[in-house]
């Protein structure tokens, strides 16, 4: 199991951007995502295993995102003990597709191994995202035989 934490605010994956070189279509990510990738990258990176996880992957990202300035104190305490949670946007998928889009070739080696993902929204005056990886044993993988 890997687990590590990313202090700061949370940035989602933003829609592509396009731009004109040469007569081509060139797609490139936000700037603000860009850099959020970087440091989840980097983050990770120091919790990297000695080699890219190969097998199916469960991935569980905790996003903590800042408590308003507008909550008055009965909120604020409300958010912080999770009986709040933020339902504004971005869509946690936005969140997941940045994450994993930052721990491929650091983590794991693709995306597609991230068979089980659990994210979630959260409110904190600390923000950040918790993220945990969980490589699956091939024995649970393996699923008893079906008798017919």
């Amino acid at each position: 199991m890997i687990s590590f934490t990313v202090y700061g605010e949370p940035v989602a994956q933003g829609r592509p951007r396009a731009t004109m070189i040469d007569g081509h279509i060139r797609m490139y990510d936000p700037k603000k995502s860009r850099n959020f990738k970087e440091y989840v990258k980097l983050v990770a990176s120091e919790h990297r295993p000695e080699k890219l996880l190969e097998g199916p992957i469960s991935l569980v990202v905790k996003v903590y995102k800042p408590t308003l300035k507008s909550f008055s104190k009965k909120k604020k305490a409300s958010a912080e003990a999770g009986q709040l949670r933020p339902t504004s946007k971005p869509d946690v998928d936005n969140y997941a597709k940045s994450i994993k889009d930052a721990l491929k070739n650091v983590i794991w080696k693709d995306d597609s191994q991230v068979v089980d993902l659990h994210i979630s929204k959260w409110y904190s005056e600390t923000p950040r995202v918790e993220i945990t990886i969980v490589p699956l044993e091939e024995q649970q993988q393996t699923a008893p035989e079906r008798r017919e």
